[in-house]
């Protein structure tokens, strides 16, 4: 009867603190897993969900197999981006590929399943795909261009312009076409 006070700070109090540990533990597990899942298949879903978007704004049948394996290879020859590119290879849908998985990738989509399911069915016939991820984006009008390494430039002049900067061998000729360029850009 006098001891239970005692014997309930003795036995209880650690379990709790211990639940408190293990709650707070679990929590941090779960966080840096959804945002590892965030990134996971980025490329696959953006690419899956522009072809299902452009073929209902072109109104075309989206149950028509051979429709939607024509619509990723429209979109593969038309994009720009070295990731998206790179999953176009992987799946068969630019003319240099080595694999064919268009109808992997056109099956589900002409089932109506959303983007995630799409691009699950791909990760377990070729796990490459889920492993692409788009690079960050830069924004030229808070980046210090002088900051950064002339491989950044390079690219931005790349992917941002379509201009590859013929006779620059400096940075700072990097740094001057692409303040060029987007002053004209800000022009238009």
């Amino acid at each position: 009867p006098w001891c239970w006070p005692v014997l309930f700070e003795m036995t209880v109090m650690p379990i709790a603190k211990l639940v408190v540990v293990a709650v707070v533990l679990a929590c941090v597990v779960y966080s840096v897993s959804a945002k590892k899942n965030a990134k996971e298949c980025e490329v696959c879903k953006g690419v899956v969900n522009k072809v299902m978007k452009s073929m209902k704004s072109s109104k075309k049948d989206l149950t028509d197999r051979e429709a939607v394996e024509g619509e990723i290879r429209k979109f593969c020859k038309s994009t720009k981006k070295n990731k998206e590119q790179r999953f176009c290879y992987y799946v068969g849908g630019s003319e240099d590929s080595a694999t064919g998985l268009l109808r992997e990738v056109a099956g589900p989509i002409s089932r109506f399943l959303p983007a995630d399911a799409v691009c699950n069915k791909l990760k377990k016939k070729d796990s490459q795909i889920c492993e692409l991820e788009y690079d960050e984006e830069i924004d030229l009008t808070k980046v210090d261009l002088n900051k950064q390494r002339v491989k950044v430039l390079k690219k931005i002049l790349n992917e941002e312009f379509g201009d590859s900067c013929k006779g620059c061998l400096e940075k700072s000729d990097f740094v001057k076409r692409i303040k060029e360029l987007m002053g004209s850009k800000e022009e238009l």
